[in-house]
């Protein structure tokens, strides 16, 4: 294999220009040709992938067509410095993230507090909260309502007093613009 010193501008290149693939590995930048995958069948993982891509495009150009949430789109876009159709298939994969389920409010009666602090990569567009017996069975269930002016913060007021000594689970579902989902699972004695 012959060892080629590159041009500082082309050390910089990865991915294919043309039929040459820039590849680093380490240190070094390997330049090869495009590999010829033609009659070769795509794996479970490949196609899988390709699939979601066409969903994620589809969901795209779903959000660009309607008006409202093409302006959302623009805005954060703009604010980011990123295409609108990359920050829209962007949205479409990656689900929200319940990262705190504050119990600290909640001894378990009627009008308590849980707050909730749920994040994603463009916005949390509703959090809805269960609280679950050791029998899984639902005691109660609604949706949080914003409590922050960062949009990631959330409140649940309680609606049922629980019988004393009655240990439950505090589910926390959030929800994006996509429709992804991001849950979290908290429990709580009483």
């Amino acid at each position: 294999m012959a060892k080629v010193k590159l041009n500082p501008v082309l050390e910089g290149f990865r991915g294919q220009i043309g039929d040459l693939v820039f590849k680093r590995y380490g240190e070094e930048v390997i330049v090869g040709r495009k590999p010829d995958l033609t009659g070769q069948p795509l794996t479970p993982g490949q196609a899988a992938a390709r699939e979601r891509f066409k969903l994620a495009a589809v969901y795209g150009h779903t959000a660009l067509a309607d008006p409202a949430r093409k302006s959302l789109y623009e805005a954060k876009a703009k604010s980011k410095g990123q295409p609108v159709f990359s920050m829209t298939v962007a949205d479409f994969y990656n689900a929200p993230v319940v990262s705190l389920i504050d119990l600290s409010g909640y001894t378990g009666q009627s009008g308590e507090p849980i707050r909730i602090l749920a994040t994603d990569d463009f916005e949390v567009t509703s959090v809805g909260v269960r609280i679950i017996n050791t029998s899984n069975a639902v005691i109660e269930e609604g949706t949080a309502a914003r409590s922050g002016n960062n949009g990631t913060e959330w409140t649940y007021q309680s609606k049922t007093a629980l019988p004393a000594g009655e240990t439950v689970s505090i589910e926390v579902t959030a929800a994006d613009r996509p429709g992804n989902k991001g849950v979290k699972t908290q429990p709580k004695g009483s």
